[in-house]
């Protein structure tokens, strides 16, 4: 019996070359094998605990000042958490700092409950800080973002600000690593 080719090589490339067009288009796609950290350098990590129990790592990378864009900051969860308890517990945090208003609060709370997922131990999120706003990453895939200076400034804020309810954690992100 004869072997049937429904596909010859040059469709064959045709097809493998079409396939990966919607990757290469969009730069921040889920799947995109960019470097997330290209640019920027490994600062401080330290631990983040609530009554003792450890609830996530973070790690800080950013350019030369760690308190402006661009800056990254991943926090692999240790426990499991709801994302709305995540946006929960940002805005609250966000609140103390007395940097919005409760009408910008809510909106945010919402962006964010929109975004984040539930997460267990091992996952991370990630929060790409740039001058226009915040790219987030769960498990190195897209989540989305919110192109909002003040919301990005006022997010970062809740690791990096002098006011920080973790300035344990604070410090040890900003510590600069050894060359």
């Amino acid at each position: 019996m004869a072997k049937i080719e429904i596909f010859s090589a040059p469709r064959r490339r045709l097809l493998l070359g079409l396939a990966g067009l919607p990757l290469a288009a969009h730069p921040w796609s889920a799947f995109a094998s960019t470097d997330q950290m290209a640019g920027l350098s490994r600062w401080g990590s330290g631990e983040f605990r609530r009554f003792g129990f450890l609830v996530y790592e973070a790690t800080l990378w950013a350019g030369d000042d760690p308190q402006r864009p661009p800056l990254a900051l991943k926090l692999t969860y240790r426990r499991n958490i709801a994302g709305q308890a995540i946006a929960e517990a940002s805005v609250k945090e966000i609140r103390q700092l007395g940097i919005a208003d409760e009408t910008t609060l809510q909106r945010w709370g919402q962006q964010m409950t929109a975004l984040f997922p539930n997460v267990k131990p091992g996952d991370h999120i990630t929060g790409h800080y740039r001058a226009e706003g915040v790219q987030f990453h769960f498990n190195n895939r897209l989540l989305g973002g919110i192109d909002d200076p003040a919301f990005a400034r006022a997010f970062f804020a809740i690791w990096l600000d002098p006011k920080t309810s973790a300035p344990d954690l604070r410090a040890a992100l900003l510590k600069r690593p050894a060359a």
